[in-house]
């Protein structure tokens, strides 16, 4: 009997269907050995050996691997394709039997399909130890910095913080960000716009102000109300002249298919996912779905990928579906090739697409649920509409010359366009609206029927969002695709960043500080070209062109001996503030203390006393439903702000929008504000809209 192991039992199920009796899958639930929790793990004397232990949890799996493995013939180690797949097979193979190397294999696959599956057995190697080896190095890396770092954080400003490799650099770029939008001075500026008609009074059209004397007018160009209002003057009684119309035929290429960061940027911005939700989700899509009476189906290729490689069959089947759905017009001639830009991508891994293109979105719906049904249809559009044709627009453009009145030739510019061909647009629709305008020609006349000013001011840079933060680590090398969803959920978890209204991180006062006193004493642990060097390391160590003790070497102890400096020379933060408060079990003075999950009130007596309070913020509204308490701010567990009675929980009232303190006219009800800074009325059932002012 022959036994295949792998990672998931869904994975585990999902593969037994291509199998014979030959052949018996096991799951073995994640990880089987980790560094231990308790302590550092990592022997720094003796060349960063790592001391691996068997968490209780995974003992009961270990044991069930052990009894199976004793009845193999032969041992074949199927994890998942990557650095982290690679390291859980090494780790298997050191429990069972390390020593009987002949009766093991490793096999690799992209996809849970029967042809990947057959392949990959065919097809057997050994563990590349180099791709373990670079999983090793990260792990022992982070938990230096971890285990290190963070007991120095709790000397010097307050227990329970932590310090990351990785995610102290991703709340740096958060903060930098944040600084940005507080120092951003906005500048006034103005625009110029000309609302036009053909002569027969037909055809409305806008024109913007873009020359002055055959100088480009720049975006800022225009600084003051006073020069715009001059220009306006000049132009007073201006003759407009068609000088130019320009058509021609402008082609749009589809996007490549999805990498892991592309999937989670655009599910971000398209879907509303998380990149944990993402990742969650894509799992569940590669290991197997269940498909009516066929049973279960892996959807998608291995989701942690950053090559944009697609395999022959796959371009070839995508003609196939292409041509037969949608017509020839809509397939290519030849294969579209994307080239991978990432640094260190895995070329033989192939880009996220759907495993079959025939299993259209609108086919497995009533096997998935909704969140697995978005992200589906989106891998499988992209991936399609990337080997279908250009879509063909044709592109106007119109300038417009006004002579003022002083002599000066104005030049006004509208454009538009309109898809005489939508190609792959057909199925993967992009931002474009079409402009359609009038007939126009050269030296035809147009009729003035509005000219209009506007002011404008310069925007800051906008907070990161997940999809711009992860579009941003993988710019600057840091972190890889399977890195982004933890780094970003720790982060949160830690209380360093959160997120507002509009899904935008935002700083936590602890995230300041905490990232204000590593860029201060540990420079290089937060800076950006240093952690991405490190990357470029690893990816060397799996490359077999570095040694990874050297590499973590070579890091630790230039760290270390900062780290021992900094223990003498760095003073305990003092983070607390004065109140009039007392405490009400022991009468001494309450204090404003910090903590890891932001300020609170606490008794200057402690450890005598502990007696700790929330600091509340209350809006000053009085409770409607028991008169008695007052509406304040809170937030749920996941960070979401909510207002209610401070008598909770003997009167429950509670609303998702901020009440204004005044009472709706229609039924008497609260009057809340919405995060669009809109007024309604807090009662469902009232449909009181508030009229604007103008």
């Amino acid at each position: 009997m022959n036994l295949i192991i792998v990672e998931s039992p869904t994975k585990s199920k999902s593969i037994s269907r291509f199998l014979s009796k030959d052949y018996e899958t096991i799951s073995s639930y994640g990880h089987i050995r980790d560094l231990p929790k308790s302590e550092l793990g990592v022997d720094v004397e003796h060349d960063f050996k790592p001391k691996y232990v068997i968490p209780v949890k995974a003992r009961p799996k270990v044991k069930l691997l052990k009894e199976a493995a004793k009845k193999a013939e032969l041992i074949i180690l199927a994890t998942d394709p990557d650095r982290e797949g690679e390291a859980i097979a090494w780790h298997i193979l050191q429990i069972l039997d390390p020593t009987k190397t002949e009766n093991y294999q490793r096999v690799a696959f992209h996809e849970i399909t029967k042809s990947a599956i057959e392949e990959a057995l065919k097809n057997p190697r050994q563990i590349d130890m180099k791709l373990v080896e670079a999983q090793q190095a990260r792990r022992i890396l982070d938990r230096l910095v971890g285990y290190k770092l963070s007991p120095f954080l709790w000397k010097k400003v307050v227990k329970g913080l932590s310090a990351g490799r990785v995610q102290s650099v991703t709340v740096r770029l958060i903060i930098d960000r944040e600084r940005e939008i507080k120092d951003f001075k906005p500048e006034e500026y103005w625009s110029i716009e000309a609302k036009l008609q053909k002569q027969n009074k037909k055809d409305e059209f806008i024109a913007h102000l873009i020359k002055k004397n055959e100088k480009a007018i720049p975006k800022l160009g225009i600084k003051t109300e006073k020069e715009a209002d001059k220009i306006l003057k000049d132009l007073d009684g201006a003759v407009y002249k068609i000088i130019g119309v320009i058509s021609k035929e402008v082609q749009r290429y589809p996007s490549p298919p999805f990498t892991t960061s592309t999937l989670q940027q655009e599910a971000a911005r398209k879907l509303g996912f998380s990149a944990k939700q993402t990742m969650r989700i894509a799992q569940q899509l590669y290991e197997g779905i269940k498909i009516g009476q066929e049973g279960l189906i892996g959807l998608i290729t291995y989701h942690r990928t950053d090559s944009l490689n697609l395999s022959s069959q796959a371009l070839k089947t995508a003609q196939e579906f292409i041509k037969n759905k949608f017509g020839q017009n809509y397939a290519l001639a030849n294969p579209r090739v994307y080239k991978t830009k990432t640094k260190g991508a895995q070329e033989a891994h192939e880009a996220i697409r759907p495993t079959q293109a025939i299993h259209q979105p609108e086919d497995m719906k009533e096997y998935l649920n909704t969140y697995q049904y978005k992200l589906y249809d989106l891998i499988w559009r992209r991936f399609i509409a990337c080997q279908m044709s250009a879509a063909l627009l044709e592109a106007t453009t119109v300038n417009i010359q006004a002579n003022g009145s002083t002599g000066s030739p104005y030049i006004f510019r509208t454009t538009g366009s309109i898809i005489k061909f939508d190609g792959f647009l057909k199925i993967y629709p992009t931002k474009f609206k079409e402009t359609i305008l009038p007939s126009l020609t050269k030296n035809e006349l147009l009729e003035l029927v509005k000219l209009l000013s506007e002011q404008h001011f310069t925007q800051p840079p906008a907070r990161y969002n997940e999809a711009s933060l992860i579009k941003t680590l993988e710019e600057y090398g840091i972190g890889r695709p399977s890195t982004y969803a933890p780094i970003i959920s720790t982060i949160q978890e830690r209380g360093y960043v959160e997120k507002n209204e509009q899904r935008k991180f935002i700083p936590t006062e602890i995230g300041f500080l905490v990232n204000d006193i590593l860029v201060e004493n540990f420079p290089k642990i937060v800076d950006i070209e240093f952690t991405a060097q490190m990357e470029n390391d690893l990816d060397k160590i799996a490359a077999g062109k570095e040694e990874w003790v050297t590499t973590v070497g070579n890091f630790y102890q230039p760290f270390y001996n900062n780290l021992l400096e900094k223990y003498e020379t760095v003073e305990k933060k003092k983070l607390e503030e004065p109140t009039d408060k007392k405490c009400p079990k022991c009468g001494k003075p309450i204090i404003i203390k910090l903590g890891r999950f932001g300020k609170f009130y606490a008794c200057s007596g402690f450890p005598e006393c502990k007696y700790t309070e929330p600091i509340i913020v209350s809006t000053g509204v009085k409770c409607p439903k028991c008169d008695q308490g007052k509406i304040i701010e809170k937030k749920t567990k996941k960070g979401k702000i909510f207002y209610s009675c401070s008598r909770y929980p003997k009167c429950d009232f509670a609303l998702w929008d901020k009440p204004t303190g005044e009472k709706c006219p229609k039924c008497g009800s609260l009057l809340v504000q919405t995060k669009n800074n809109k007024i309604k009325c807090s009662n469902k059932e009232c449909d009181f809209t508030p009229v604007e002012k103008k």
